[in-house]
Formats: structure tokens, sequence, C-alpha cells
């Protein structure tokens, strides 16, 4: 009984395998597909989950920090770039507020004023980086986020820009995100 299956499993394969059928069939071809490029955030001087060095905060020259990005989709026409810290629940600081920047600005260099427009932050209501400056205990974690645009946000006077007025500003804009986290402790230095 096997070998009558196995023998009937045989002739299948073969006969499924034959050539014959008209000539005038085309060979089946695969396209080459090549999967989309990941958005990504980076910067020369600090790693996902690693620290922020002194220097981009008020322990240090408070300058802005490098940023770099890369693997915009399709349809970007613009940037913005915020940097926010979640304290505790229902509370978030923002330090940059950073848009109007168009398709051709891909990174951000440490202490350079930015080809685009500062929004406020929250920690002194200026249009300007503010520097983390934490005047409580233990690690803080610092999230940097760019946002590719399909269209630049229409926003009026940057003095009234906050991190909450730009993000509803972009809402259907963003095409993706990409982000950085980062952490710093100034215990011991308070």
């Amino acid at each position: 009984m096997i070998r009558r299956w196995w023998c009937g499993l045989a002739v299948a394969l073969v006969a499924g395998c034959s050539s014959a059928g008209p000539s005038s069939a085309s060979p089946i071809t695969a396209s080459p597909t090549t999967a989309p490029s990941a958005f990504l955030l980076t910067s020369p001087v600090m790693q996902q989950d690693g620290t922020l060095p002194i220097e981009f905060t008020c322990d240090g020259s408070s300058s802005t920090p490098p940023l770099a990005w890369s693997g915009a989709p399709a349809g970007t026409v613009g940037y913005a770039v915020v940097m926010h810290h979640v304290p505790g629940p229902g509370d978030t600081h923002w330090y940059w507020v950073v848009y109007g920047m168009d398709a051709t600005i891909e990174h951000l260099d440490a202490g350079a004023v930015p080809s685009a427009t500062v929004g406020t932050n929250s920690v002194n209501g200026r249009t300007e980086y503010a520097p983390p400056c934490s005047k409580g205990p233990g690690t803080k974690v610092y999230t940097f986020t760019v946002y590719a645009l399909s269209a630049q946000p229409t926003l009026g006077d940057p003095s009234t820009v906050t991190r909450a007025v730009l993000l509803d500003a972009l809402n259907g804009l963003v095409l993706s995100s990409a982000t950085l986290d980062v952490t710093y402790d100034r215990t011991g230095l308070t």
C-alpha cells in the first residue's frame, strides 16, 4: 500500500514537471524588488540610548548638537526637528523646535543656526535651543525627532510656535519620522 502511494506521488511529480505545453508560453520572471530604505536619525556624537555629551547641556557650552538623517521617503519636501523630554505623566518639556527646512537639508551642524525657523522652547520661552539643565536627580531621557514632510506647515509668528502648535500643524503632513533617544544625568553637577 505504501509502495503504491509513493509510486503515485512520483508519477504526479513527474507529470507536474513536464515541459510539454504550448511553445508560445512566455517564461515567468520575478521583477526585482528593493525594500524601502528606513528613515533614520543619527548623530556623529550620540548613539541611540547613549549619553548626551555635556557640551550640549547647560553644564557645557550649551550649543546645539549635530544631527543627520537619511532615507527620507519619496515626496519629502521638507523637515521639522523637535527635542523634548517627558519628566512625568502629563508633562512634556521641549528644548528645540525647528521647522521650515527644505528637502535639501539633511543635517544640522553642532552649534550652527539652522537654515530654518526656530520656534519657542519651554525653558525660557525664547526662539532658540535651550540646553537640558534638569534640576531633579537621576538620569533623564531626551528625544530628538525628525519629521519628513509632504508640505511645509503654515505657522505664524515663531514666538507663538510651541512643540504642541508645531505638532498640530504637522497633522496630515508627516510622511515618516525618526527618533534618537539619549540620556543625561546631572547627579553630582548641581
